[in-house]
């Protein structure tokens, strides 16, 4: 992935709802790693900043006026192939989700996404991992043999992380919802002070410096 000197990520947006560009420039205002570089109301604009700023991810509205996302998405691909695409949508349809992943997007992601999900997605993302919405899993499990089962994924994370206990994996599910200490203690029912020494120890032992890695870490590596 290549970054500008900042380190930042560098994200293209193309929505052609003006307000949902608006909020999600502003939402990824509050990360120092991210930065929203340029951004587009249909989907030729779009190809075209990306040809001419070359990001690390573009995020792109399934449902755009004039070309759909997913031709966005194979057409941008065509040009740079390393670029990291996300599909966002309102709606699922079980066409777009399959086509999206049968073009090469990293992420496939609803609208009501809580914004430090989508910005551990985003991270995760751009360093090759890929998001698909667990409502757009369902829907395309069964039919579409594009995914693994959930299950394995899991299976595969708990293989190569043996060292988290049961309850550790509890709690980072949790952390990768975007849940604090706070809200973690109250859905298991422990104490706040127990909360806390779970997600220390997890990022501990997942050799990461923050709870937000450890985040990324889990989605890149399939646990969610």
């Amino acid at each position: 992935m290549q970054m500008n000197s900042n380190n930042k990520i560098r994200i293209i947006l193309i929505e052609d709802h003006k307000l949902m560009r608006v909020g999600l420039k502003s939402l990824f205002e509050k990360y120092d790693d991210i930065s929203v570089i340029s951004e587009a109301d249909n989907g030729k604009e779009g190809i075209e900043k990306v040809k001419n700023h070359k990001p690390d991810v573009v995020i792109i509205d399934v449902g755009l006026s004039d070309i759909s996302g997913v031709e966005v998405a194979k057409r941008i691909l065509a040009q740079c192939p390393d670029i990291k695409i996300m599909m966002l949508t309102s709606h699922l349809s079980q066409d777009a989700v399959i086509e999206s992943l049968k073009a090469g997007v990293y992420a496939y992601i609803l609208k009501d996404i809580s914004s430090d999900m989508l910005a551990m997605v985003v991270k995760a993302v751009s360093q090759g991992a890929i998001w698909i919405d667990p409502k757009a899993v369902e829907l395309i499990r069964d039919g579409g043999n594009i995914i693994p089962a959930k299950t394995k994924s899991r299976a595969n994370f708990k293989a190569t992380h043996a060292n988290l206990t049961e309850r550790e994996y509890e709690v980072l599910k949790l952390v990768v919802d975007g849940k604090s200490n706070y809200e973690i203690a109250q859905i298991l029912k422990i104490s706040e002070h127990t909360s806390k020494a779970h997600v220390c120890n997890i990022i501990q032992k997942l050799v990461v410096d923050d709870r937000t890695q450890a985040a990324v870490k889990a989605i890149k590596e399939g646990l969610v």
